[in-house]
This record gives structure tokens, sequence and C-alpha cells, in this order.
């Protein structure tokens, strides 16, 4: 028994080493998609997503997991949006979570007929984010986009208590949305329970 346990121990740890090891690193060059997804959680990724739409990388944008509270110019202003933002961005108000913003970006990308979407978020949430998208809306073309977070030094996680902490945090997540997406793909109808309901979404 005490072997069985040292060894799930040892392969949940070199499991979250090459999580941490495999993490995206920012991108220099980006392929150009129908859509452009910004997940909400800090700044730079709101920053990121608006430079992208306002270089044409994409024909639209949407904000998934506004508050309910935040107004389109109040993000245009902290983004330094400019006449693109104005025409071209949505605001998502109904996801929660990074399933709810999969499932409201789904929705929004079905509303415009997209087939390729770019994917902007933390580094370290990306590998989630594009578990929850590609199940969500199988057959998308999804390009990641990974942002550096501001507050979390990722290149020193171990020695860093915060950056471990988010990290394992993360790892946990990941392996929870994993197993969650592939019991869901076996039975439809816990995949309709879970991922059901139409996100909310506003251009204005």
């Amino acid at each position: 028994m005490f072997s069985l346990l040292a060894i799930a121990i040892a392969l949940y740890a070199v499991g979250f080493v090459v999580f941490v090891t495999n993490l995206p690193g920012p991108k220099v060059h980006m392929r150009p998609a129908q859509g452009i997804v910004a997940l909400t959680g800090g700044d730079e990724r709101l920053a990121a997503a608006v430079n992208l739409l306002e270089s044409r990388e994409g024909q639209r944008l949407l904000i998934s997991g506004v508050h309910s509270s935040t107004t389109k110019e109040e993000l245009k202003h902290l983004a330094h949006g400019g006449a693109r933002f104005d025409c071209c961005a949505d605001l998502g108000y109904a996801a929660e979570n990074t399933r709810g913003n999969a499932q409201e970006a789904a929705n929004w990308a079905r509303a415009h007929r997209f087939r390729s979407l770019i994917v902007v978020t933390a580094r370290y949430h990306m590998p989630r984010s594009l578990t929850e998208f590609q199940a969500a809306m199988p057959g998308m073309a999804l390009e990641a986009y990974p942002v550096e977070p501001q507050d979390i030094d990722l290149g020193a996680w171990w020695h860093d208590a915060r950056a471990l902490h988010v990290l394992h945090s993360e790892y946990v997540k990941y392996l929870a949305s994993t197993v969650m997406n592939a019991v869901s793909r076996k039975d439809p109808a816990l995949d309709r329970k879970n991922g059901g309901g139409k996100a909310h979404t506003a251009s204005r």
C-alpha cells in the first residue's frame, strides 16, 4: 500500500513538473483568425487582446467573463482601445469560470459563424483554457496567445511561494478539467448538463 502511494505521489510530482515546463511562452508572430477571445483575470490579457483587434488579427473580439457592472467604455479606457474596439468588441457577462468562458465563446463564435479563434489568457491558464475550448467547440481552429502575468514570476516558480501556489492550483484544475471533459465525451447527457445555457454578450 505504501509503495502504491509513493508511486502515485511521484507520478503526480513528475506530471506537475512536466505541466510547468511545457507552459506555452509568449508569441511574437500570430496567425490571424476570424475571432479573438480574451478571458478576464488580468489587465495584461485585455491589453493584449485589444492590441490584436486593433492590429486586425481578428474580425471581432469577445471579452468573456466581464463583471456585470463593467461598461464597454470603461474597458476601452483601461485597454486604450481605438476605433475597432467601438465597432468590433463584444462583452460577455455570463461566464463565471473557465468552462463558462468556453461555452460563452462557443455561442459567440457560432452566432458569427467563425471557424477560427485566437484565445488570449495567462500562460499558466492556457492549457486548461484550450482543453475547455476544444471540448466546447470541436473542430474550431484555436490559436493560443499566452500572456505573461505581471504579478507572478513563472521563471522562478520553484523558490517563489506565490508562483508555486498558483501553478499547483492550476495543475489540479487542469487535471480535473481533462477528466471531466473525457467523461462528458462518453456521456452526452452529462455534457449538456455541465455546458448548457446560453451566453449573454453585448456589443455596447
